[in-house]
């Protein structure tokens, strides 16, 4: 049995040559793509956000962790596809319009994606009828905004209310999170959840998930 335990330290040690090396060499070793996702990967990236939650890594940290992450779960991509492995659910992310910080939201997606997600990244500035198009096209399970502004979290409610007109509001369950956000914001505003941290939104991900509509 191949010994996972290097490519879980190379993701810990932020090193991305090695977990893309380590990772290649497993799968060469006939280790199942499923096997290194869940039994090296995910560990890995809830390790790093539990670090980060003690307080032992910070923010520089949790970025590279995660470049870390991607480039180990980029050969596993195309194999899990093709197995028909299904993912933990399908997510979509952006920041909301008229905010460009996109940090907060890449740490998050990389996280997610870490932790066994699908992540479809509509990048920033995102308008809320391109939320909708997107709902309508990639049929997420879960949709993920972000803002750093305090002047631009209006832009979460409107894209809520542009949800619900168009009729797909029902389909999703919606998280939203970034510095300026809190709480009491998410449920004065109609949102399924909160999370003011980057592993908090891959465990609200998932409770998320266990949620009879996205069953």
């Amino acid at each position: 049995m191949t010994d996972l335990t290097p490519l879980r330290d190379a993701v810990l040690g932020c090193d991305a040559k090695a977990a893309r090396q380590l990772t290649d060499e497993a799968l060469a070793a006939g280790v199942a793509p499923q096997t290194l996702l869940a039994d090296a990967l995910v560990p890995a990236m809830n390790t790093v956000g539990e670090r980060f939650e003690q307080g032992e890594y910070f923010v520089p940290d949790l970025l590279v962790a995660a470049r870390a992450m991607k480039a180990a779960f980029e050969p596993l991509r195309p194999l899990l596809a093709a197995s028909g492995t299904a993912p933990a659910g399908r997510v979509l992310i952006g920041t909301v319009k008229g905010d460009l910080h996109d940090i907060g939201k890449n740490l998050v997606a990389a996280m997610l994606e870490g932790g066994g997600f699908e992540v479809i990244d509509l990048g920033v500035d995102v308008p809320p009828a391109r939320f909708v198009e997107a709902v309508n096209e990639k049929q997420p399970h879960l949709v993920a905004l972000s803002a750093l502004l305090s002047t631009t979290m209006t832009a979460m409610k409107l894209t809520l209310e542009a949800l619900q007109t168009a009729g797909v509001r029902d389909r999703v369950k919606v998280m939203v999170g970034g510095a300026p956000v809190t709480e009491p914001f998410a449920t004065s505003i109609g949102a399924d959840g909160y999370s003011d941290s980057a592993s908090g939104a891959v465990r609200l991900a998932r409770q998320l998930m266990q949620s009879p509509a996205n069953s």
